[in-house]
């Protein structure tokens, strides 16, 4: 057995351990070897999406009507866009490594995207899971937003064959970006914190400087150079970069690189483009020459620029002609002392301030964030206010779900909440962590967000269709009911309170649901007339724009 595919094999025990009882409740699966097959696929979504425990599987769609996508993640609206990552996981329980992804595979992924990116073509025999995520995705064409699709290939053996290209070719998808993943490609990502060791050749003229306590170099490199870097490093070189990457087909940014290096423009690739940033524990050349320095660097990571690398090195993957002449990227490059990580953390989110993708783990060091976790501590929960890759208990909060509840709940903002994350640790990091913000208010939010969020994964028989939908509106009337039970103001919510609010919401919390539903209910009534009429499509894009705010008596 391939020494990657037994690295898999082995993690998927835990795995399997660690999602059995949702499989069980949520999916109905409990066989063993439906249950493994499941695990690579959690496992395979995870890794490529770095996502938590709850939105990975909240991602998965495996089961009977599943239309060939095993699982299905959106990305938010950007700049008119959206992505769309669609997974299908092949595993084979018994292999050598040497099977090909099947075609059959590759089919039926392309005849998912032909129905899914119509809003008009019906579905039939589809299961509820998948269905709410395709009418999400409808809604959002429908309301304009161009989606950009993923389709990602899993298997614990190799790519699919010629067959499988030919039909992704006569499907002819200029917006979809195919990509196989497999044992191997899963081992080095989740190895890519070790560090790499380079040589960066230089050309012209570089500048160097010696600067509080650190070392910059900013000179200019081949696009070649960087290309044979990340062919050499990849994923271990650009960290979590690469499995947000965009694709060429559709991101303008993207296709913006690639047709400056394939076009009549090449000489001022350099000009048109912001650089590379990267930082390293240290960097040596021979100070002696005058230019074309051959820089030897330890531990080197991209921290800025990701895109633009992976970009260079697909194109001229698939160039067929040499470029016409040398072509230049500026760099930049950061020896920072190893013990400045909160140096990195804030270089990294001043250069990465266009792309907010990773703002929680750059936000982790504030003031804020370490006040929350010694609250949080205080009243027996946790606070994970960096990235961990250990499941996540009851008892443990992330900022990420932390600031969904805190904007649903409190803030009475819960389509922000859920439609625009990508600020939550940007511009809206301030209003959602506010100055005042205690371990109680943000444990109690997680509570009430955690109350409507497991509804809308295992709604009950009776329940409307919108509790698949709206969840955060439904935790933002129970976080008011509950104010209103204490005779409270948010600001009223401390320590002295705390098992007294923990205990009502233990008590009258199913009453402050059905109270919800029939709250909403009503509210959706006022904007349509017959809510019952409403199609999911329109459903997701009410929840979506916040439309239903005003028509509820808070």
């Amino acid at each position: 057995m391939n020494i990657n595919a037994a690295i898999i094999d082995q993690r998927l025990v835990a795995v399997c351990e660690e999602i059995r009882e949702r499989a069980r409740s949520e999916l109905n699966i409990s066989d063993q070897g439906r249950l493994k097959s499941l695990a690579f696929l959690y496992l395979s979504v995870k890794v490529m999406l770095d996502l938590s425990d709850d939105e990975t599987f909240d991602c998965l769609t495996e089961g009977g009507g599943d239309f060939g996508v095993d699982a299905i993640a959106l990305s938010e609206e950007h700049d008119g866009e959206f992505t769309v990552t669609l997974f299908q996981g092949k595993y084979k329980q018994n292999f050598s490594g040497q099977s090909n992804f099947p075609e059959e595979g590759i089919k039926a992924l392309i005849n998912a995207i032909r129905y899914i990116f119509d809003p008009n073509a019906k579905l039939e025999n589809i299961n509820e899971r998948l269905k709410t995520k395709v009418e999400e995705v409808r809604s959002l064409i429908r309301d304009g937003y161009i989606p950009q699709v993923r389709a990602l290939a899993c298997n614990n053996g190799l790519k699919w064959n010629l067959a499988g290209d030919e039909n992704i070719q006569r499907a002819q998808f200029d917006q979809v970006l195919w990509e196989h993943v497999n044992h191997d490609r899963l081992v080095t990502i989740i190895q890519a914190t070790k560090p790499v060791n380079a040589t960066l050749q230089l050309s012209g003229k570089a500048i160097t400087e010696d600067f509080n306590f650190s070392r910059i170099l900013v000179g200019r490199i081949t696009v070649t150079a960087i290309a044979a870097l990340l062919e050499l490093h990849g994923e271990r070189l650009l960290e979590r970069n690469i499995r947000r990457y965009l694709g060429l087909q559709g991101n303008r940014v993207n296709e913006a690189i690639r047709e400056t290096l394939t076009g009549d423009e090449q000489s001022n690739f350099y000009f048109y483009n912001n650089g590379i940033t990267l930082i390293c524990d240290n960097f040596s050349y021979n100070g002696l020459q005058s230019s074309d320095f051959q820089v030897k660097v330890e531990n080197l990571q991209i921290i800025n620029g990701g895109q633009t690398c992976i970009t260079i090195f697909k194109t001229l993957q698939n160039l067929k002609e040499e470029l016409q002449q040398d072509v230049y990227v500026l760099i930049r490059l950061y020896q920072l002392p190893s013990d400045k990580d909160d140096l990195v953390r804030r270089i990294t989110f001043a250069t990465n301030s266009q792309n907010p993708v990773d703002l929680r783990d750059l936000r982790a060091n504030d003031a804020r964030q370490r006040r929350l976790e010694m609250d949080i501590k205080q009243l027996g929960f946790s606070y994970q206010r960096k990235r961990t890759n250990s499941l996540t208990t009851p008892k443990e909060i992330t900022p990420s779900t932390l600031a969904q509840a805190i904007l649903s709940v409190w803030k009475k903002q819960p389509h922000r909440a859920k439609f625009l994350q990508r600020e939550h640790f940007g511009k809206l990091y301030d209003f959602i962590f506010y100055n005042d913000l205690n371990g109680t208010q943000a444990i109690l939010a997680i509570l009430i967000f955690r109350m409507a969020e497991n509804r809308r994964r295992r709604p009950l028989d009776n329940d409307p269709i919108f509790v698949r939908y709206g969840s955060c509106f439904i935790a933002m009337l129970i976080g008011t009911y509950l104010l209103k039970s204490l005779n409270c103001e948010i600001n009223g919510l401390t320590h002295k309170n705390f098992k007294i609010a923990k205990q009502l919401l233990e008590q009258k919390g199913k009453d402050y649901f059905n109270q919800a539903i029939s709250e909403i209910d009503a509210g959706l009534k006022k904007l349509y007339g017959n809510s019952s009429q409403l199609s999911l499509q329109q459903l997701s894009a009410t929840f979506r724009r916040g439309d239903l705010i005003g028509h509820l008596n808070e």
